[in-house]
């Protein structure tokens, strides 16, 4: 989630507030400038940095219409050029880069997607009727994985496979993937409305689309797409892509196999935090040897198909660094006085999940306690959240922030992102963000409610469950995520009355769904840890 600007001698890269940190440990300042990724950082950057005549190349492929519009606007204030470069000089460095993946396509079962591929097809193509639009082409892999209930395995911890597809208003569609992916039953199951192509017959076909009505996703597809559909005469037609949205609203089906896949994962999580209680004052756990243990832990779940995504496992100082990866460099003992947070997911056929603990190793400190009930105060905040129809994510977002901003504090990542169905863990369109984002939280919709709190140096704190929007007199959440809360990290005397209701009956849900799935010495354990406040 960044981008590098190279110069004949100078270079900056920019991230957000996920990964300042990182990149400062990460990347040479001797070679880059460190800029935070902000609205118009890279505008300066470039005004400061280049002379009137310049030329900025970029790669087309890796591009969107709107991210070269944005360029446009700060070159054009400094007099360079934006110009697009067919050969990517990173390829020509790249000496030892791994083939393309070319994972098999397998079928995602309709017990887990819920609804037949059919019906998609109907009701994209409706969708472009409406609209009066010949063709959609897609880009993103998610959204051909959910149109085609199809999964794969080219990029880690996502099972996606990687494609490009045109969707015509017929029910037709072209899809341009390695045929080496394609087994017969995959044919079978795609069925006759879908046209399968090698990936390099892409640009001839896009030349077919001349003189139609064709939308792009300008947030998405890459320009090149943009470019050559130009070049044929396309009514190019710039909106979002139709899938995005069907996709984010999941079915009665999805639910229930995602509150299914949840208890399990709760489980294992419930048994990780036991296990972690009985042996960290022991000084023996690491923060990589604590992951693999959380790992194997889910290993045999039903339905259980890998990790989401890296399990974040930082204590102490690495904790506050937002998505840290640990190394045999950087991996650390979990030391009595630490705070450890443990940010982790698994992808079940039936679901996907994704959760955040930060627990006490050893008695924490007052201030320990203070940042973290304040994060508390934040989650709950969301969770019991009531709001009307019509309501995006960013009116939701101070919520979270309220307690910590009373006390002059905040967190530089958003509130919550969208979760797929055995599809990416973070998906879109929707989120809880101080960004603008007008896209409108629906029933069905899963998001994560995942206030923080980061003191660099010393400690990082995040609660996150994840939710579902809910229907009724008016609009909520339902908690999916099923694990108790560090009870030793709540100062009682911040919150309200309301507030610990809440967490007493969130705690009663865990040790009800939870207890009947763990041994009894977990069980035990976790009596204790949802007892009443």
């Amino acid at each position: 989630a960044g981008f590098a600007i190279v110069l004949e001698k100078k270079a900056a890269i920019f991230v957000d507030g996920r990964y300042t940190l990182q990149a400062e440990l990460e990347v040479p300042a001797i070679l880059f400038d460190h800029r935070t990724l902000s609205k118009n950082s890279y505008t300066d950057w470039i005004s400061k940095n280049t002379k009137p005549g310049m030329i900025l190349g970029y790669d087309p492929w890796l591009m969107t219409p709107s991210q070269i519009i944005n360029y446009r606007v700060a070159c054009k204030k400094s007099m360079v050029s934006l110009k697009p470069i067919h050969k990517n000089p990173i390829d020509t460095i790249w000496i030892d880069r791994p083939a393309p993946p070319s994972s098999p396509i397998f079928i995602h079962d309709i017990s887990f997607a819920g609804q037949p591929i059919m019906n998609k097809f109907q009701q994209i193509s409706d969708e472009l009727k409406k609209e009066k639009i010949d063709a959609v082409v897609i880009t993103t892999p998610d959204s051909i994985a959910w149109l085609l209930n199809i999964r794969g395995s080219d990029v880690p911890f996502t099972p996606i496979t990687l494609a490009f597809a045109i969707f015509y208003v017929d029910q037709n569609i072209d899809l341009f993937v390695d045929q080496k992916k394609i087994s017969p039953a995959i044919l079978k199951h795609l069925g006759p409305n879908v046209r399968c192509h090698e990936p390099k017959a892409f640009s001839s076909i896009l030349d077919t689309l001349d003189k139609k009505s064709v939308l792009l996703d300008q947030e998405t597809v890459p320009i090149y797409v943009h470019h050559r559909l130009e070049a044929t005469g396309a009514n190019i037609q710039a909106g979002p892509d139709p899938c995005q949205l069907p996709k984010a609203i999941k079915t009665s089906i999805q639910l229930d196999g995602i509150r299914a896949a949840h208890i399990r994962d709760g489980a294992s999580l419930t048994r990780f935090l036991a296990w972690l209680d009985e042996n960290a004052d022991k000084e023996s756990i690491t923060e990589n040897s604590a992951a693999k243990t959380l790992e194997a832990m889910r290993l045999n779940n039903k339905n259980f198909k890998g990790l989401s995504f890296p399990t974040i496992s930082g204590s102490g100082p690495n904790g506050a660094i937002v998505h840290y990866s640990v190394n045999k460099n950087s991996d650390r003992l979990l030391k009595k006085g630490d705070l450890y947070l443990v940010d982790s997911g698994a992808q079940y056929l039936d679901g996907t999940t994704d959760v955040t603990r930060t627990v006490a190793i050893g008695i924490p400190t007052k201030n320990m306690m203070r940042h973290f009930t304040l994060v508390l105060k934040g989650h709950i905040a969301i969770a019991t959240a009531r709001f009307p129809k019509g309501t995006c994510g960013s009116q939701l977002d101070t919520l979270a922030r309220q307690a910590l901003w009373t006390e002059g504090l905040d967190y530089e990542h958003g509130t919550g992102h969208g979760v797929g169905h055995f599809l990416g863990v973070h998906e879109g369109p929707h989120r809880i963000s101080k960004s603008p984002n007008n896209v409108i939280l629906k029933p069905g919709m899963i998001i994560s409610n995942e206030p923080g709190y980061y003191k660099a140096g010393c400690y990082g704190i995040r609660i996150e469950n994840l939710v579902c929007v809910m229907t009724g007199t008016s609009l909520h959440f339902e908690t999916l995520t099923l694990a108790p809360i560090d009870r030793a990290l709540i100062n009682i005397e911040l919150l309200e009355k309301s507030e610990i209701d809440w967490i007493n009956s969130y705690h009663a849900k865990v040790l009800d769904k939870i207890s009947p799935l763990v041994d009894k010495k977990t069980q035990t354990w976790l009596l204790k840890a949802t007892v009443n406040l």
